[in-house]
């Protein structure tokens, strides 16, 4: 399955979790998995709510029977408004900077995510959105990981986004998720620190790398739980590709504005497609005659962390009769600019190729199956009728060095198994 959302008003952890549940075909299971979770004094309401003409869900999260406000800045004065910043707010709750929620540390944060009756691969998902958040929390703040403390990004309110919105993922049995550039908003907003601009310093810090834009509407649209679920899940932003969408959640949120205060989630089966699928991608090329094999290689390995979609070297004979390498690095779209840059900045060039290229990409899939050396994930590829299977290289490697037998012994039981 596919998602494709719609990020024109931005993103928060409560309009993602209501939209994903809007998709759900048996929602109360949801709900019963979220109640089994004992959050301490957490409690849920899924409304059906209206913006500007488009019905939806709201889902509200509370703690201790109370839902927190924060205060967006708007000519001077301060109103009462459902986005957060970097203090934390919810996009769709109302907070109160007053409010008795217990903050935590991030070492207390995953101690309690590791507490919970959750998969092993949801725990996983949660546990890498709040790396996310810590790391730009502890960014801005100028500290570190280990003596950092939230604001109520830490609270059980957060917690609950976040948790849900993985679990969601997981229940959908989503293999792919692609975005809409994110819309951020305008304007200031208040919280313990002071006025903030928006996007908030925590907020850009994990949108770094990702296509944003402001607009008309003043007020932050997009939040840090918003922006770290985006960033950990989301593998491609950029226009809607062809999807045959068999199903549409929406998130509302609580604040009204000139446009509908939502978040949509476009559902797509796989097999609608056939698994095929019609992209752009980028490109980004340059000849190099004098750097070290050494340097050449950790461009290589920066490029790659940075959301390359693949990078490799061809030798040619450039000017002056000289042996080099041409270095090509392959980009989605909202990744060009940043990889182009990266490019120039570690590579001994003073200027590069970019080149827009049609794709035809196989859709994928993992399945994890069993075997007498582990548990070994398979990727399977599918599309314009064509069918492959492969075991994951890590995976199989991993084993074949702990049971002490050959790559392929592993590999072949793998193949077996599926």
């Amino acid at each position: 399955m596919r998602l494709y959302l719609d990020l024109s008003m931005g993103a928060s952890g409560d309009m993602l979790m209501a939209a994903l549940y809007e998709l759900l075909p048996y929602p109360e299971s949801f709900r019963e998995k979220m109640e089994r979770l004992n959050l301490p004094d957490v409690t849920y309401d899924y409304a059906q709510a209206t913006k500007c003409g488009i019905s939806g869900t709201h889902i509200t999260v509370k703690v201790a029977g109370t839902v927190e406000q924060s205060k967006d800045v708007k000519h001077g004065h301060h109103h009462d408004h459902d986005h957060s910043h970097e203090c934390e707010h919810e996009h769709d709750h109302e907070h109160s900077h007053n409010s008795d929620h217990g903050h935590h540390s991030y070492t207390e944060i995953l101690k309690l995510l590791k507490k919970l009756d959750l998969p092993d691969n949801v725990l996983e998902n949660a546990l890498g959105v709040y790396k996310l958040l810590g790391e730009a929390e502890a960014s801005v703040h100028g500290t570190t990981l280990k003596d950092l403390h939230f604001h109520e990004v830490g609270a059980l309110d957060a917690v609950a986004d976040i948790v849900g919105c993985c679990l969601l993922f997981n229940m959908l049995g989503v293999s792919e998720v692609l975005a809409s550039p994110v819309h951020v908003g305008s304007g200031f907003v208040k919280c313990a620190h002071g006025i903030l601009p928006v996007p908030a310093p925590a907020t850009a810090a994990i949108l770094h790398g990702i296509p944003i834009y402001g607009g008309m509407i003043k007020g932050e649209l997009c939040t840090p739980t918003g922006a770290a679920l985006l960033k950990h899940f989301v593998t491609r932003f950029g226009d809607m590709p062809p999807m045959v969408v068999t199903k549409i959640g929406i998130g509302c949120g609580t604040k009204d504005f000139p446009a509908a205060n939502c978040l949509r989630a476009f559902y797509c089966e796989d097999d609608q497609i056939d698994g095929g699928d019609h992209d752009v991608a980028f490109e980004i090329a340059c000849n190099l005659d004098d750097m070290s094999p050494e340097a050449i290689g950790a461009a290589f390995d920066l490029l790659l962390d940075n959301g390359a979609l693949d990078v490799f070297a061809t030798p040619i004979v450039a000017k002056k009769n000289r042996p080099a390498v041409l270095l090509t690095c392959l980009s989605a779209t909202g990744d060009r600019d940043k990889l182009a840059r990266l490019m120039l900045e570690h590579t001994s060039t003073l200027g590069i190729r970019i080149k827009e290229c049609r794709r035809d990409v196989l859709g994928r899939t993992i399945e994890t199956v069993t075997t007498q050396y582990g548990d070994i994930r398979i990727k399977h590829a599918h599309g314009f009728g064509i069918v492959k299977h492969k075991p994951e290289y890590d995976d199989v490697l991993a084993a074949a060095r702990q049971y002490e037998v050959p790559f392929s012994v592993v590999f072949d039981a793998a193949i077996a198994a599926l």
